[in-house]
């Protein structure tokens, strides 16, 4: 089950609440609880144990570290066993081989891998903040539950260190008000997906169907950018549907994405793109590692490297890890020419064309095709336009640039900016009944296609 199908909005998610609002305070996290391991146990028994066992190593391994670390120099050993743990299950899940898990857990159902990525990196970051004395191990199994696979983070995060998860809980308030916030964050969120991505997906799959040695460049081009949408629109939508359920249930979640495609820099948009995300390597990876040399190029080398791992840890795919490096080398480039003064729009044109032309290292299956496709964005296949040139402008062009507006902050930035109080007011007012409009319209176009695609969600 995914937030983006009729099942959860109109049947899961109305009894949770229902339920929440219903029991007394203190034991809405245990419920919370329980409604996450149902919501699990939807996707398949399989899934359910793997998660299970994921939060029962991270959270033994922790109490080990904590224990060992008060008493004895022997804290290192938990905190491998724990880590390596963690990094087997995403191998096996990001590589799709669960012969020996399924078999040693007895289940034949194919297990998709859901938030494992996230659940992965969630404890990994805790055994470390323990290691190293940042937070106390948890005692609470419950708490450690929700941190590690509630239902409104699981699927997209947002990838919290487990003192900002503690503060969130702490400070958990639920109302009325609270839950309408939820809402609108959900609604918003569902129609990034199901009205932007999915109609972005299709105009994809209409390039990607082609062979990228016969693409047009300008064929090329236009898939590369809308492949590059969909994913923003997949990810952010998932992750501003998670963001609403926790407001929903009274917890305040950060949001993971702030308008990085459009910048005038490419940092700046390393720096808005999954901030949680890129923030977790920033600190486990780059920074330990560039802590131990003081020579600067090795300290850039480790950066790069870094931003690799980011993109490996997307696709699971060389090609992926190829992308994250091209970005760390392009951020590196900007460093280097920083002087340079050009205008605004310039920086926004040059940074939109080069994560384009870095986008088919996360949309092919293979380097080969990766660069393939790129070399045609380039004109290497020595044809600029063909028929499907045609029939993409026909049938795509408006949504394309649609979605590309909605991508920016121009409309949140005009009402900010408004002196008009009545504009701001009225758009205030007429919020309900859009959202209302915005739900129909996404649950007639789930209703159509049977379900809302996930093909891009791989984390």
């Amino acid at each position: 089950m995914i937030y983006s199908s009729l099942l959860f909005i109109y049947g899961f998610l109305p009894v949770c609440l229902l339920i929440y609002r219903l029991i007394p305070d203190k034991h809405r996290e245990l419920a919370l609880l329980l409604m996450s391991i149902v919501f699990c146990a939807i996707g398949g028994l399989g899934y359910l144990a793997v998660v299970m066992l994921l939060a029962a190593l991270n959270f033994a391994a922790g109490i080990m570290i904590d224990r060992l670390r008060q008493h004895s120099n022997y804290s290192s050993i938990p905190l491998i066993f724990g880590v390596v743990g963690d990094l087997l299950a995403m191998v096996m899940f990001r590589s799709g081989d669960f012969t020996l898990l399924t078999g040693a857990l007895g289940f034949t159902d194919e297990l998709y891998p859901i938030g494992i990525a996230f659940m992965v990196l969630s404890g990994i970051g805790y055994l470390a903040d323990i290691f190293y004395g940042r937070i106390r191990a948890e005692s609470n199994m419950v708490r450690f539950g929700l941190f590690m696979f509630m239902f409104p983070r699981i699927v997209m995060g947002p990838l919290l260190r487990y003192g900002a998860f503690r503060k969130i809980m702490n400070n958990r308030h639920f109302s009325i008000n609270e839950t309408g916030i939820g809402f609108t964050i959900f609604i918003k969120g569902l129609a990034k997906k199901v009205i932007a991505a999915d109609s972005l997906y299709m105009m994809y799959s209409a390039v990607r169907s082609v062979d990228p040695a016969d693409l047009s460049a300008v064929d090329a081009w236009l898939g590369s950018i809308a492949y590059m949408l969909c994913l923003y629109f997949t990810l952010s939508g998932y992750s501003d549907m998670g963001c609403g359920l926790g407001y929903c249930f009274g917890l305040k979640l950060p949001q993971s994405f702030n308008y990085p495609l459009f910048t005038n820099k490419v940092r700046y948009f390393a720096a808005k793109w999954h901030i949680q995300v890129v923030h977790w390597f920033r600190k486990y990876v780059t920074r330990p590692l560039s802590s131990r040399t003081e020579r600067k190029w090795l300290k850039k080398l480790v950066f790069i490297a870094a931003w690799g791992a980011v993109g490996c840890w997307y696709t699971f795919s060389i090609s992926g890890a190829v992308w994250g490096i091209l970005i760390g080398s392009f951020i590196m480039a900007e460093g280097m020419i920083h002087r340079i003064r050009m205008l605004n729009a310039t920086g926004v044109t040059i940074t939109f064309a080069a994560l384009a032309l870095f986008s088919p290292f996360l949309s092919c299956e293979n380097i080969r095709d990766s660069f393939s496709w790129l070399s045609a964005m380039l004109g290497g296949n020595k044809l600029l336009a063909d028929s499907l040139t045609l029939y993409l402008l026909r049938y795509y062009l408006v949504i394309l640039l649609i979605s590309m507006y909605a991508s920016t902050d121009l409309f949140r930035n005009m009402l900010m900016r408004s002196g008009r109080n009545r504009l701001r007011e009225a758009v205030t007012a007429a919020s309900p009944v859009i959202m209302i409009v915005i739900l129909a319209v996404c649950t007639a176009l789930i209703a159509y296609s049977g379900h809302s695609d996930m093909i891009l969600m791989r984390l």
